[in-house]
């Protein structure tokens, strides 16, 4: 005789039946929480694109129409660029770029956003914090100090005895060799935002006291090539952050800026009053690097057979206290 015992029968049903409500369940929350999950990305690209606008709105406010080539024409409400002429400088479309500082969810590229980064004159800093923005990765940046320093590096040095320096267009001190050190003293104990010709002449005027005839000619000259150089790069935040400082700390730099004097660069006899050595008269040079607009290579050459025995003199000095 065969005895079925329902109760064992219907408890083991209950219990598979159990574990798939249970399963279910599971299923059902690690769905909630991915929703959630994707919520909460939602959210954040949402703010991140709210930010980018924001960001683009408060470049754009800054720049003049004259600072980019722009003619200005017509009343404005706001200084600064309009939305269709950074689209203009930047080759892309208006109703495009609105959205864009709308915040909507449109696809953007690394190219275009370089193109909108261009058009705005953004410095390293904010080229990179505008790719964070748009959700692509920040661009390996090479600044122009690190280009020509390793590609002058070798020139420089085969130059010695002759002191040899690279310059940019706004006078800051991108490479130079160890002749001139010695005649100048050592750049490389300078914090980097503070080796910059015109800062040591006018500001911390160590060359102010080397270089002889500064009042005359030096001065006024190193200014007047500095304006020429400035008129192109009107609006470039880091060019007016210099002319600012000097400005407000210099009342030389301040009287010599107010004449609005224009000069090009040339090559000229400097004389030098050294402290170790005394007088030297050295001829300069200047070399201009084609792959780095405005930036050039300055030789100092002596004169004399007596400039080129002080300079091996002052080498051999300095190289033995």
């Amino acid at each position: 005789m065969t005895v079925t015992i329902l109760g064992t029968e219907t408890g083991a049903q209950g219990s598979a039946t159990g574990a798939q409500r249970g399963a279910t369940e599971t299923q059902r929350g690690e769905r909630g929480a991915q929703r959630g999950e994707t919520g909460s990305q939602r959210n954040a690209d949402a703010a991140r694109r709210q930010e980018l606008g924001a960001f683009l709105r408060s470049r754009r406010d800054r720049l003049a129409p004259e600072a980019v080539g722009l003619p200005s024409t017509g009343r404005r409400r706001a200084p600064g660029l309009r939305r269709e002429e950074v689209a203009q400088l930047a080759g892309v479309g208006v109703t495009w770029y609105t959205w864009l500082e709308q915040g909507r969810p449109i696809n953007v590229s690394a190219q275009v956003i370089d193109a909108i980064a261009r058009a705005l004159r953004l410095d390293n800093d904010e080229i990179a914090h505008l790719f964070t923005l748009a959700g692509l990765p920040a661009p390996t940046v090479v600044s122009e100090d690190e280009v020509i320093a390793a590609s002058l590096s070798a020139i420089l040095d085969g130059l010695d005895p002759l002191p040899a320096y690279a310059v940019s267009a706004r006078y800051d001190l991108l490479a130079w060799n160890r002749s001139c050190t010695k005649l100048m003293g050592d750049f490389a104990r300078l914090p980097p935002h503070r080796r910059n010709m015109l800062w040591l002449l006018f500001v911390e005027r160590s060359l102010h006291e080397l270089v002889g005839g500064f009042d005359t000619e030096t001065g006024t000259q190193c200014v007047a090539r500095f304006r020429r150089n400035f008129a192109a790069h009107i609006g470039d935040p880091a060019w007016q952050a210099l002319v600012d400082e000097l400005y407000e700390r210099s009342e030389e730099f301040r009287r010599l800026w107010d004449r609005h004097d224009v000069a090009s660069n040339s090559s000229k006899i400097k004389n030098f009053r050294h402290p170790v050595v005394g007088h030297l008269r050295l001829a300069s040079t200047t070399l201009w690097l084609a792959d780095q607009p405005g930036a050039r290579l300055v030789v100092y050459n002596p004169v004399d057979s007596r400039g080129r025995d002080l300079l091996e003199r002052l080498t051999y000095l300095t190289d033995t206290t």
